[in-house]
């Protein structure tokens, strides 16, 4: 008799299925596929979803009803959710309640024994990615405007501490909300203070309010973003953000994810979303073709067991995988500084 095993999809960035989008199911299912057709995994496998239009436009409530959801429904493993306050958020229920959980956000913060963490971003490694660009490009007097949020503040204190290593120093940092329309007053008071580099740090929604008055008052020195410039893979933020230097995920030169492009027809603007849902989808497939049984306590189990993967994300060389102590995924060289000009990305060297 072949058994059922219920893995739950919790999506933080939509309050039901008629509006929802960011959804990795696809991808999961192709990686589970993969592993079954190879005889490693004989168990079929069914995806539950639940809905919870999470922070910052929603709550973190709303994430822990659809979590409550999940867990209510006898699944062995939950992927998600996917923004870096919601799975802050959500450690400690997920440590509560012991169901092995993969979010795929940015907060380092947001593991535990259950809490499993493919990192899309990091809120502690992309500031020190960062100020180091700047460094080496000669600014010495950064200004920073942030979202006062739990991703803004945590990005501004890692990029606070690399720069007193590097010698930078933050000549004015100033707080946006998340929400911003307008942040032409906080632009104004940072080039106020003589800055030669210019950082943005948030989840992005404010990112254009910031990027706008920038360029209109001519502002030509180097500026950076984490990765909220991902949201550039949309044209409008990408016009708003031209001529910015930001953080991504996937380089042109990984060649896990130039097979997996031209195997699925992936074109250069997929390639981002490509290597992430693969990435996420492997960890699942592999976590449960290793679980010595198919409970949670035994996915937890397989999750750790999972090693030395080839990701698609990141530079080349990159690695996907866990282990007993060790609840990050992505090893290696898994930032990867990019620029978008005339609404294309481009790889910095």
């Amino acid at each position: 008799m072949v058994r059922t095993v219920r893995v739950g999809v919790l999506n933080d960035m939509s309050a039901d299925a008629e509006t929802a989008s960011g959804d990795v199911t696809d991808w999961l299912a192709r990686e589970v596929a993969a592993v079954q057709a190879a005889g490693r995994l004989q168990a079929e496998v069914q995806f539950v979803h639940a809905y919870g239009l999470g922070l910052p436009t929603g709550t973190a409530a709303a994430v822990e009803r659809a979590f409550m959801e999940l867990a209510r429904q006898d699944v062995v493993m939950i992927v998600g959710p996917a923004i870096g306050d919601n799975a802050l958020a959500a450690t400690p229920w997920v440590e509560r309640e012991r169901i092995p959980t993969i979010n795929w956000a940015g907060a380092e913060r947001g593991r535990g024994e259950w809490m499993f963490h493919l990192q899309v971003g990091s809120h502690e490694d992309e500031s020190l990615v960062m100020a180091r660009h700047l460094h080496r490009v000669g600014a010495r007097r950064l200004g920073v405007v942030y979202d006062q949020s739990p991703i803004g503040t945590r990005h501004l204190k890692y990029l606070e501490d690399e720069a007193l290593i590097l010698g930078l120093e933050i000549a004015a940092a100033e707080a946006v909300s998340p929400l911003a329309e307008d942040a032409g007053a906080e632009v104004d008071r940072v080039l106020a203070a003589g800055v030669d580099g210019f950082v943005y740090l948030g989840l992005g929604l404010s990112a254009p309010a910031v990027a706008r008055p920038l360029a209109a008052r001519g502002w030509q020195g180097p500026r950076i973003m984490n990765t909220a410039g991902l949201r550039g893979y949309q044209p409008d933020f990408a016009r708003a953000i031209d001529g910015w230097i930001y953080i991504d995920m996937h380089s042109d030169r990984n060649r896990t994810l130039a097979e997996l492009r031209e195997r699925l027809g992936v074109p250069a603007q997929g390639a981002v979303w490509a290597g992430k849902g693969h990435d996420l989808g492997r960890l699942v497939a592999e976590g449960l073709a290793r679980s010595p049984e198919f409970s949670r306590e035994g996915v937890k189990t397989g999750l750790e067991q999972v090693k030395w993967l080839p990701a698609a994300e990141g530079e080349e060389g990159t690695l996907l995988g866990f282990g007993i102590q060790d609840r990050g995924a992505l090893h290696g060289r898994y930032l990867v500084l990019r620029q978008w000009v005339g609404g294309k990305t481009v790889e910095i060297g």
